[in-house]
């Protein structure tokens, strides 16, 4: 067995490998670009090597640095974890050629499943289903929209070697599938280094199902199962299952059988994953193979018992696979929920910054998080915006949800903005609940993009107690400061008005705990109990409410309080019954008129500006490309008017809300 590996990757996964090697009795060696410097998997690992700058083509990309850095450091065998370089078939052979060994496929089955046109091309000599669409080079955008008028609006326009959502547009006319080529292929050159593109019919309601492979280099072949990623946003997906809940034994052999065929027919090493879309009659289709770890491989382990890196590791030492087909067996239910540092109120715009705070649900055999931050550490402009992978596991779907939406309430992030609020609202939907999932789940259920709506209705009373509770505590210990002058000390009222987003609620408090916050509470004519040990400076208030266990987030805002729970958040005050009568009066502070600029919606580079002063421009033309965290996005005008001054030129470092242009 190897006594050292170098991960040659970041984040959680880097984390995540460095966990199976550490339990092996292997050594590990990080590498790192100088926005990673402090890194969470540059701490654990035994080693670290600085490969570069910031920029993932100055340091994660570059394959002679991590050559270089195994040589120094003696590592035996590289693990490329997703992404970067993990399926790049020159890196593989280079390795090859200093004698390390890479922990994936050889560089023939990277390069003919890789590449999306071949690997179409090979399925479908292998007798793998495959989607209609046109497989060859395309030069420009006139030969695009000729293309996809031939196959058929809808379309899917991808980049060749992409991956990730990276490259892909859906295009339902002409202008949509001019503009989509041009995205596509930037977005493909600038993440992969290859703009080719292809284009294929785009199937309507369609389930996204992937078959995990795992092969040795002595001839065996194992499927261990499907994983349900349907739930996706841009092609990115969010929320991941193992099993399908719409996959029947009968299809799910059918669909592992087409998925090792495939793999032996490149002569396949290593987990790999065959991606598949399903139609609502179980019809699959081919749509690409991973030849890496996949980021959702958790579900998969934790409905199997398999360690997949493990085994991947072994396998690259040369090792016989133990498992027979005949082994596997699903047992239970696991979920994946993808939590990425972005605003789902703003459109999902990526968000940088440091953690501030950064608390994870604490792990047991229904939980597991797999991370690569920390409290203090910084979310970066460069990367993937992902924070964390969040899993649980039940003996039913049911009880799988059930645990990742009370993993969700405990989940404490501040100093970023995150997706948790619109994971929790996913859970929440009926649909999700009873399985009834397509690719065009989040467009169909947020038509509008996501708000507080879309949060599963809730009874305020717990937040409204809470909050009455919480401040009564406060107001108690401040009472029993000592030094107070005899006859000036203060009695505390059981009597107050807590106000949530505008609206004011009497509570009356009986029976309270002189130690955390329990007691009798009336919220209007509703008397409820509440039980909890909760102390001062606990950000999570974690109690049993009416004989209901809950966890409710609690930041001190100002005078007031901030409370999460179940994604939604609300801002209370807790007055006096006179101090409420005095709040009413208060005049509300108007926001200033934003409307004639245009500003920057998250923190990125400005890769370009498509109009001048002066201009005069339609809703719906062209602004500017904002570009962060590997995604293109096109701000468009909203409404017809006049280009009057643009401060900012093409190449600039934006931040959020910062002004780009202004409008007459």
């Amino acid at each position: 067995m190897f006594d050292k590996i170098l991960i040659a990757n970041r984040g959680e996964i880097a984390c995540r490998v460095i966990k199976t090697a550490r339990k092996m009795g292997i050594k590990t060696v990080a590498v790192y670009s100088d926005a990673d410097k402090e890194a969470l998997h540059v701490q654990m690992a035994d080693e670290a090597v600085r490969i570069g700058e910031a920029a993932s083509a100055k340091s994660y990309l570059k394959a002679d640095r991590i050559i270089r850095a195994c040589k120094r450091t003696k590592a035996q065998a590289v693990h490329p974890g997703y992404g970067f370089l993990s399926e790049n078939k020159d890196f593989q052979k280079a390795l090859a050629k200093e004698k390390i060994e890479f922990i994936g496929p050889k560089a023939w089955a990277i390069e003919a499943m890789g590449d999306k046109i071949t690997s179409k091309k090979l399925a479908d000599k292998a007798g793998v289903s495959t989607v209609p669409g046109y497989m060859a080079i395309i030069k420009d955008t006139d030969e695009a929209v000729k293309i996809s008028k031939e196959i058929g609006y809808p379309v899917m326009l991808k980049a060749s070697a992409g991956g990730g959502g990276k490259g892909m547009r859906v295009a339902f006319n002409d202008a949509e599938a001019r503009e989509g080529f041009e995205r596509a292929t930037s977005e493909a050159k600038s993440s992969f280094g290859d703009d080719r593109v292809f284009i294929e019919k785009f199937i309507e309601e369609p389930r996204h199902i992937e078959i995990q492979v795992l092969a040795d280099g002595h001839g065996n072949c194992i499927y261990v199962g499907e994983r349900e990623c349907s739930i996706q946003r841009r092609h990115q997906k969010v929320i991941e299952e193992a099993p399908s809940p719409f996959i029947d034994e009968k299809t799910r052999k059918a669909m592992g059988k087409q998925a090792v065929t495939l793999a032996k027919a490149v002569d396949y090493i290593s987990a790999g994953t065959v991606e598949f879309i399903v139609d609502a009659k179980r019809n699959f289709y081919f749509l690409e193979m991973n030849t890496r770890l996949q980021v959702e491989h958790p579900v998969t382990e934790l409905v199997t018992g398999l360690d997949l890196v493990e085994w991947m590791i072994r396998v690259a030492d040369g090792e016989k696979l133990t498992v027979k087909q005949s082994d596997i067996k699903l047992n239970g239910w696991a979920m994946e929920s993808r939590i990425y540092a972005e605003d789902p109120y703003r459109n999902f715009l990526p968000s940088t910054g440091r953690l501030v705070s950064y608390r994870t649900p604490e792990e047991s055999k229904n939980v597991r998080v797999d991370t690569g931050v920390y409290e203090g550490g910084e979310i970066s402009m460069f990367y993937d915006p992902m924070v964390a992978k969040l899993c649980t596991w039940g003996k039913t779907r049911n009880q799988a949800i059930a645990y990742m939406r009370t993993a969700l309430d405990q989940y404490y992030i501040r100093g970023i903005s995150h997706n948790i609020p619109f994971l929790a609202s996913v859970m929440g939907k009926k649909r999700f609940v009873d399985g009834e999932l397509t690719t065009n789940f989040i467009a169909e259920e947020y038509p509008d993009g996501f708000s507080d709506a879309d949060l599963p209705p809730d009874d305020p009373t717990a937040m409204v107690a809470v909050a009455a509770l919480i401040h009564r505590s406060y107001s108690n210990r401040a009472a029993h400061i000592s030094g107070r002058l005899q006859g000036h000390e203060k009695s505390v009222s059981n009597t107050w008005v807590v106000d949530i987003d505008g609206k004011q609620r009497a509570v009356e408090i009986s029976d309270a705990a002189d130690s955390g916050v329990s007691g009798s509470v009336k919220v209007g004519r509703k008397r409820i109990s509440v039980s909890s040990d909760w102390a001062f400076g606990e950000p999570l208030f974690v109690g049993v409410i009416d004989g209901k266990a809950v966890c409710i987030q609690i930041d001190r805002n100002g005078i007031g309080y901030r409370l999460f729970h179940k994604g939604a958040q609300v801002e209370a005050r807790v007055y006096t019954p006179r101090e409420a009568e005095l709040a009413q009066l208060m005049p509300v502070k108007i926001a200033p008129d934003m409307s004639n600029f245009l500003l920057s919606p998250m923190p990125g580079l400005l890769v370009s500006v498509e109009v001048i002063e002066g201009q005069k421009v339609k809703a719906g033309e062209n602004l500017a490309i904002v570009e962060a965290m590997k995604m293109e996005n096109m701000l468009k005008a909203e409404r017809d008017t006049v280009v009057k001054k643009i401060p900012e030129k093409a190449g600039a470092s934006l931040a959020v809300d910062q002004v780009i242009m202004e409008f007459e």
